[in-house]
This record gives C-alpha cells, sequence and structure tokens, in this order.
C-alpha cells in the first residue's frame, strides 16, 4: 500500500477530501520524522512506538577489497509494534 492508497482509503472512509487528507498525513510524517531527528520517541498507543536505535561502533570488512573498516557509532530509526497490532496480524 502506498501513500497515495492510505489518502484514498482514508478519504474514502471519513468524507474528508483527499487534499486535506493529504496534509494530514504529510504533516503526520513530518512530526514523526522531526521528533526523530531531535532523538525522541514517538508512541501511538495500539499501533506500536516510533524509536531511534542507537547502534555500536564496530568493525567490518570489504571482502572484494580484504581491508578492515570502522563503521562508527550512529542511530537509526526503527518501528515497533504494539502487542495488539501484532496480535491482530498473526490472525
Amino acid at each position: 500500500m502506498t501513500k497515495a492508497d492510505i489518502v484514498n482509503e482514508i478519504a474514502k472512509n471519513t468524507g474528508v477530501d483527499k487534499a486535506s487528507v493529504l496534509a494530514t498525513v504529510e504533516s503526520f510524517m513530518d512530526v514523526v520524522r522531526v521528533s526523530l531527528s531531535n532523538k525522541e520517541n514517538v508512541y501511538l498507543r495500539g499501533f506500536g512506538s516510533f524509536i531511534v536505535k542507537k547502534r555500536a561502533k564496530k568493525t567490518a570488512r570489504n571482502i572484494s577489497k580484504n581491508t578492515t573498516i570502522i563503521i562508527p557509532a550512529h542511530s537509526i530509526p526503527s518501528f515497533k509494534p504494539a502487542k495488539t497490532f501484532v496480535a491482530q496480524v498473526k490472525k
């Protein structure tokens, strides 16, 4: 399902015009993106959490050049679904 599909589905279910729904969806994504950029997690009860995971510094190998490289510590965004969400998908 794409963003356009989500907008169409919400507009159909709520009766709100697509332009307003698109603006709302875009605004939601911007708020989540900015919050994660500021190292703030986003919790949506019954749906899940958008969290920032910290990855430690590690040593990796470039197999084609047979060299060792250092990957610095960094943060990545992640999504952890709620238990009710996981249970519904498992059915």
